[in-house]
């Protein structure tokens, strides 16, 4: 089961998880709808790509001179104030030549994904789509990439595939002249100066990230999701006006999904809890989304560990089983390509769900979930899933109490993968002698009682 080091890129909720508004809003009744078509797709991906990845760094948490944890053990430069000159200057260099959008969909499509979240914009600044508001951007005056915008590219490719749509945007931009100021502050993750002191500057901001989700949730098409990072910034001295700016990206997109990531209330509509899967008593009481990345970092990293796909099978299943949605995060390298790593564990993740998707989409867990039980469960209306992981040897029968279901309502037991019905005897299920699959979680379906 992945396990995952907390790194100090993570921001802490600012209310508890847990706790969902009871307020009504204009949107309400219809995120009730959206949320449950959003549950039902249960697994996404979600795509670091830009600068960092040329650099084959910690995406651009290493331009923050507070946040040190970042340039450790090793700094891209040993001097801070070089490493933010270099890396800047790394949009003359980034020119992703390689990039086919309807292969990364195809292959997502091929991987069992059923959503995209594209990063358009990390901390950094650098646009990663074609924007009007800055030309620190791909295909900028200072970039040598000719091709197309990426974002129609991608949008429109993964579309064409039948996946859903969704844009990461980071409300930080520490390239803006208007967040970051051009002087000697030692810079950090949030605005260099105080926003209530200089409003002047900070309206300036407002602005440009305002006019900014107008073109992401304009100019590409239908957008099911807004994925906000940067989860310090938006409220309080940094207010960037947050009902404005979701009724600016809601305008062309009336059935948004909007994740202010970290922040609660109105606009945090899914709660995001990053590298883990929640014990169930930290289940959260709103929809939610684990977000783990394939690798160790999100964005492309040469020297990069990479999970196992039995991993993430087991952190699918666990994840499904407690009634949450897995965002695995995906790296390109900077020609636009997948690394080999990558594309073996999306075509065996694939593989796996090609035979076992129905016991993992449009499912909800058990009423009563219990920790210590060997097998995840999953239902829907025809029937009950119960998962096994392979890691483990697999038991010669199992019993209905262990799984928390009750013989009365079960009709016939089947074995997913060879559709061959399970005998039972008293109470319990007799699973076959030899069990042919090597990867992932051995499955059965016990179809529920008209």
């Amino acid at each position: 089961m992945v396990a995952e080091k907390i790194r100090g890129d993570i921001e802490e909720a600012k209310t508890d998880i847990k706790g969902s508004s009871l307020e009504v809003f204009p949107e309400t009744e219809m995120l009730k709808e959206r949320l449950e078509w959003f549950q039902d797709m249960k697994l996404g991906v979600i795509m670091h790509w830009g600068l960092y990845s040329e650099a084959g760094i910690v995406e651009s948490w290493q331009l923050s001179e507070e946040d040190e944890w970042a340039r450790e053990p090793i700094a891209w430069r040993d001097d801070v104030k070089e490493l933010q000159r270099d890396y800047w200057g790394l949009n003359k260099l980034f020119n992703p030549n390689k990039l086919d959008a309807k292969k990364w969909a195809k292959t997502c499509k091929e991987a069992g994904f059923n959503y995209l979240i594209y990063t358009t914009k990390h901390h950094d600044g650098f646009n990663m789509y074609d924007t009007a508001e800055s030309d620190y951007k791909i295909g900028g005056k200072d970039s040598p990439y000719t091709g197309e915008d990426p974002l129609k590219l991608v949008f429109d490719a993964f579309r064409e595939e039948g996946l859903a749509t969704g844009a990461y945007y980071s409300k930080a931009d520490w390239y803006s002249p208007y967040y970051w100021l051009d002087d000697d502050t030692v810079k950090g993750r949030r605005a260099s100066y105080n926003p209530e002191e200089k409003p002047e500057i900070w309206e300036k901001y407002v602005g440009f990230v305002h006019n900014q989700i107008h073109e992401i949730t304009h100019n590409y098409g239908k957008i099911d999701l807004l994925w906000l990072d940067a989860g310090w910034c938006g409220r309080g001295k940094e207010n960037l006006r947050m009902d404005e700016f979701a009724e600016i990206a809601r305008d062309d997109n009336k059935e948004l999904i909007i994740v202010d990531r970290m922040m609660g209330g109105r606009h945090e509509n899914y709660v995001t809890p990053e590298r883990k899967v929640p014990s169930i008593a930290e289940i959260p009481d709103k929809p939610w989304e684990s977000n783990i990345p394939i690798g160790n970092d999100w964005g492309y990293n040469p020297n990069d560990t990479y999970k196992t796909s039995q991993e993430l099978i087991e952190t699918l299943v666990n994840v499904v089983s407690k009634g949450g949605n897995l965002i695995l995060g995906l790296g390109p390298k900077p020609d636009g390509t997948f690394t080999e790593e990558e594309e073996k564990i999306m075509k065996e993740l694939g593989s796996w769900l090609t035979i076992y998707g129905e016991g993992i989409y449009k499912t909800r867990p058990l009423e009563i979930l219990d920790e210590d039980r060997a097998w995840f469960i999953t239902q829907n209306k025809e029937a009950y899933y119960a998962f096994y992981p392979l890691t483990k040897s697999v038991p010669d029968y199992v019993d209905f109490e262990s799984l928390g279901i009750l013989q009365n309502d079960v009709e016939s037991v089947i074995s997913v993968s060879t559709n061959e019905q399970l005998k039972v005897c008293k109470d319990q299920i007799i699973l076959p002698e030899n069990i042919s699959e090597t990867l992932g979680c051995y499955g059965i379906k016990l179809k529920k009682k008209v």
